[in-house]
């Protein structure tokens, strides 16, 4: 798995999806679109895939968004459907850019908006994170799943004082799905 240094591009790549999305997004959008993840946070080494997340008045009614967002090159990859639809572009296999739609004040809404600004605000906090995904991209090179696990536990610690509780989930043993 790539973990890239700090792109400056990252932000303007945002910005001109962000332009795209707000039109194609319109009818259903709400509190706008968010740069969230690591290429959101200046100076912090990060998987190259730009991650966004968007405000949606009904997350039923966002259901209609599908076919216009499929128009531009986003394909379906569920996570936490519960809460959220989530894209990636131009697949899930060769993401750029990852987008999530889910109602503001939702739980994944709030973990992700915290935990950039905290990472924002704190350049000590950024830098051990940054060598915590460098070492968590060496130890699990071919398994994003494991590795999105391992980082839970920092993000659970980062988000406590927020009031935002996350389990500390396990990796599943080899073999087992």
């Amino acid at each position: 798995m790539l973990v890239a240094p700090y792109d400056a591009e990252w932000p303007r790549l945002f910005e001109v999806e962000r332009e795209l999305l707000e039109r194609v997004l319109a009818p259903w959008l709400d509190q706008g679109i968010h740069h969230i993840g690591s290429t959101a946070v200046p100076g912090l080494a990060a998987k190259p895939i730009v991650d966004m997340m968007a405000g949606v008045r009904d997350l039923d009614e966002a259901r209609a968004a599908y076919g216009p967002l499929e128009e531009h090159g986003y394909v379906d990859a569920p996570h936490r459907p519960e809460e959220a639809h989530h894209f990636a572009k131009p697949s899930r296999e060769e993401a750029r850019y990852s987008l999530h739609l889910t109602e503001p004040g939702s739980d994944l809404w709030r973990e992700r908006l915290a935990f950039r600004d905290e990472l924002r605000a704190d350049r000590a906090l950024a830098a051990e994170y940054e060598r915590l995904k460098r070492a968590l991209a060496a130890e699990h090179p071919a398994d994003v799943r494991a590795y999105t696990v391992a980082k839970r536990e920092f993000v659970a610690r980062v988000l406590a004082p927020h009031g935002i509780l996350l389990s500390v989930r396990r990796p599943r043993p080899p073999g087992s799905g």
